[in-house]
């Protein structure tokens, strides 16, 4: 009788931790910048300092991700981690300098990075046969990204970059505690000598640094895009209500994309998605000013991460054996989200300036070009859905 009723509370937890996990993303990447510039960075810096912020997901999805395997714990090093990385959020306020900011960063990054990937797990665990109903559950991510990169654009407009210490602690507090109410999930230690050696294919290597390169190409936007339009002569409010577009489209394509995976090869999405990403930055960097293109813009975001995301999710289900899955997803976000992002950020910090950043855009849709041209070699054109991608795209 308890168990009947424990998934309903379980999920309703989750979704406050989809909602507050994202949501400091949406507070944070887009105004961090601003925050770095105030505090007196230059864009060298910035760059390095928010390559950290994606950095440090290289390594903690897959440390957490072989304790959970090892253990089964995966609610409690949620847990443990959204507590650490609200306390070390706490050390951001101090202003240190360059190296103190770079240390407290990795810090409190390093845990929070860690969580997704088993809060993923957990969700898809306790809902069982229904995860069909993992959509409505993961839009509320969404929702409190769209929420927070709205509002934190006009608490900044009013009060300052210096706000957004105080946006971000809100958040992680509200994050710990959704975390509180989880309870154990249906995992189960895996024993290693039970399955055989992780492979990487040449498809899987093709992919993988097909989707460091996309990521790489999306650095300017989570870094710089904020600055880029104050640059151009937006507000920050303005600013905040681009990037939500984005986030808008996003969801509309997280919708859509069950049908558009049971009717195309996995292969085929992939390559519209980064062409599609392509022409979205020549569009940022030659025609920021037309406020309707700038629009057009942000609602490619649906095929720069919606599309793009929920396929590669279908082709690591696919391309890895099952008792490697957990590994190969947090092997996915860890080399595109993680190193392509913290490379997409260096970069950008490196190359720009003024006169420079139209052409650092520019730069970024070539390399994300490339990175459609190497789907070519991940996938043949033979390459098809197979009958369930519709029930695994819901998951994506």
């Amino acid at each position: 009788m308890m168990n009947s009723f424990l998934p309903e509370g379980q999920l309703r937890w989750l979704s406050g931790c989809y909602f507050f996990f994202f949501a400091i993303l949406g507070a944070l990447i887009p105004y961090l910048g601003l925050f770095l510039e105030h505090r007196g960075f230059n864009a060298a810096e910035i760059g390095f300092l928010m390559a950290i912020f994606m950095g440090t997901r290289i390594i903690a999805p897959n440390i957490w991700a072989m304790v959970a395997d090892r253990t089964g714990r995966r609610s409690e090093l949620v847990k443990l981690g959204s507590l650490t990385a609200a306390v070390g959020y706490l050390s951001f306020f101090y202003n240190g300098g360059f190296i103190y900011l770079a240390l407290s960063l990795t810090f409190y990054t390093f845990f929070w990075n860690a969580i997704l990937a088993q809060m993923e797990v957990i969700t898809l665990e306790t809902l069982g046969d229904k995860s069909n109903r993992y959509g409505s559950i993961r839009s509320y991510g969404s929702v409190g990204y769209i929420i927070w990169v709205i509002a934190t654009g006009a608490i900044v407009n009013w009060f300052g970059p210096e706000a957004v210490l105080y946006v971000g602690l809100v958040l992680f507090a509200g994050l710990f505690f959704c975390s509180m109410p989880l309870t154990a999930s249906a995992s189960t230690a895996v024993r290693d000598d039970k399955s055989s050696p992780l492979k990487l294919t040449k498809p899987i290597i093709w992919f993988l640094l097909s989707a460091m390169l996309l990521q790489a190409s999306v650095g300017p936007f989570y870094g710089f895009f904020v600055l880029y339009l104050k640059q151009v002569g937006y507000s920050e409010a303005l600013a905040g209500i681009f990037v939500a577009m984005g986030a808008f489209a996003e969801i509309f394509m997280f919708a859509i994309a069950p049908k558009l995976l049971g009717r195309f090869s996995v292969r085929t999405l992939l390559m519209t998605g980064m062409a599609v990403t392509a022409i979205r930055w020549v569009l940022v960097a030659f025609l920021p000013e037309k406020m309707p293109i700038l629009a057009l813009s942000q609602v490619m975001h649906a095929f720069t991460f919606g599309l793009v995301h929920a396929s590669s999710i279908q082709f690591v289900h696919r391309h890895f054996e099952k008792a490697h899955r957990s590994k190969g997803q947090a092997l996915y976000a860890s080399l595109s989200f993680g190193v392509g992002g913290a490379l997409g950020n260096w970069i950008s910090g490196h190359i720009w300036g003024d006169g420079s950043s139209a052409w650092m855009v520019w730069i970024f849709a070539a390399i994300c070009a490339v990175a459609a041209m190497l789907v070519v070699l991940a996938l043949p054109p033979e390459d098809q859905n197979s009958s369930d991608n519709r029930k695994l795209a819901v998951a994506a």
